[in-house]
């Protein structure tokens, strides 16, 4: 995951990396001016690819640092993939993924489009609203009009919103009523709460702006609700990604349900697509990803997440450090004083044993970590580490 600090420069430049060099402290040698605004835009430093999971030194065994779902991977899917025909081309058009997708969600097949992986659209959806060039007629006669596009951000977001917008050419802007296309999480990463004031954006939004809910963590959570009604939702791009929920998170692939009334752009996107953008295993698991029998593991799931999660927080209070509220798997902890002041040393003590959390600092939290909540016998082994060598720091 790609992460851009907007709010704070020492988050940046004191981001750490878990991966080659454990624990080693990545520079970014940037500006300090981070929120720089110049006539409206947003001057953001050059992103840094930061990832949770598995690194040079291999999978951690006790990996605090993705969202993934701990009690996956969810054995039917997991299942059905294994037994997923490999040596067939799947369908490229998608027909029976489509209308199950369709069906699940009540809308109709025409709105269903679908994607290598979150990632992968939100790149092409930012090329598309970067396509400065546009078509106008003059006295029977075309001629191209320049209009700089821009991007609006959540103060606390994934990196590839950003870098996708800088590939694309898009200027990030801080006012989300003067941007042409608009990101959206809820619930969001880090905290893992709902995006305030998301509902006012989107009945504010200009009528050609473009809104993306990434919906990545919308089936993992905990606690709250949505705070959009059907209707705003339907005026948004929807993004999602199950296998964060079903713990197969090594299968790429995505899906989109598109706006009401954006026929234009939903079919440009599709010209914009890859053939094939799914294969195989990603086809069974969208595919399976509808059935009763997942969502029902997916349930029961969610019922020991949220167990564990009270264990798993009263642990870290145990040791002092504080805890921000989240709706979902995942939450930020903010540690003692002295880890903060030797975090490097910390975490590169914590990997060493296989513990893997994830810095918070590129998101603009420097003094935080993120973590998704695992099993009690992880908590347990991550507790009595940072007993441990709590004294050393």
């Amino acid at each position: 995951m790609l992460i851009v600090n907007r709010l704070s420069p020492q988050g940046l430049n004191q981001a750490y990396a878990l991966d080659g060099q454990v624990g080693a402290q990545i520079s970014t040698q940037i500006s300090t001016q981070v929120s720089t605004q110049i006539s409206g835009k947003v001057s953001l430093p050059v992103a840094t690819r930061m990832h949770g999971g598995t690194d040079t030194l291999g999978k951690p065994t006790y990996d605090f640092s993705t969202n993934s779902n701990a009690l996956g991977p969810c054995p039917e899917v997991l299942t059905q993939i294994r037994l997923s025909d490999c040596a067939s081309y799947p369908d490229p058009d998608y027909h029976s993924l489509r209308n199950a997708l369709a069906a699940w969600h009540q809308v109709s097949a025409q709105r269903i489009m679908l994607a290598a992986s979150a990632s992968e659209f939100i790149f092409r959806i930012s090329m598309l609203v970067g396509q400065r060039n546009q078509d106008k007629q003059d006295n029977q006669s075309k001629r191209f009009a320049h209009s700089q596009k821009t991007v609006w951000v959540p103060p606390h977001s994934y990196g590839d919103y950003v870098l996708a917008g800088r590939a694309a050419g898009l200027d990030v802007v801080e006012n989300c009523r003067s941007a042409d296309l608009i990101w959206a999480c809820e619930p969001g990463s880090p905290l893992g709460q709902n995006q305030i004031g998301l509902a006012e954006m989107i009945t504010a939004k200009s009528g050609n702006a473009q809104v993306v809910l990434d919906c990545a963590y919308q089936a993992l959570r905990l606690s709250g609700c949505s705070s959009l009604s059907p209707e705003q939702r339907d005026a948004c791009w929807q993004l999602f990604t199950p296998n964060k929920a079903l713990g197969l998170t090594g299968v790429r692939g995505a899906y989109v349900i598109a706006p009401l009334h954006a026929e234009t752009w939903q079919q440009r996107l599709e010209q914009m697509a890859a053939s094939w953008p799914l294969g195989s295993h990603a086809v069974t698991m969208l595919s399976a990803w509808t059935l009763p029998s997942v969502q029902e593991w997916l349930l029961k799931s969610l019922e020991t997440l949220r167990q564990w999660k009270q264990r798993q927080i009263a642990l870290c209070t145990d040791l002092g450090w504080q805890i921000e509220p989240s709706d979902t798997n995942f939450f930020c902890v903010t540690p003692n004083r002295k880890i903060q002041e030797h975090r490097t040393d910390f975490l590169h003590a914590m990997r060493a044993q296989g513990i893997k959390l994830r810095h918070a600092g590129s998101f603009g939290l420097d003094d935080s970590f993120r973590m998704r909540v695992l099993s009690p016998p992880m908590q347990d082994a991550f507790h009595r580490a940072v007993k441990q060598y709590s004294p050393n720091f």
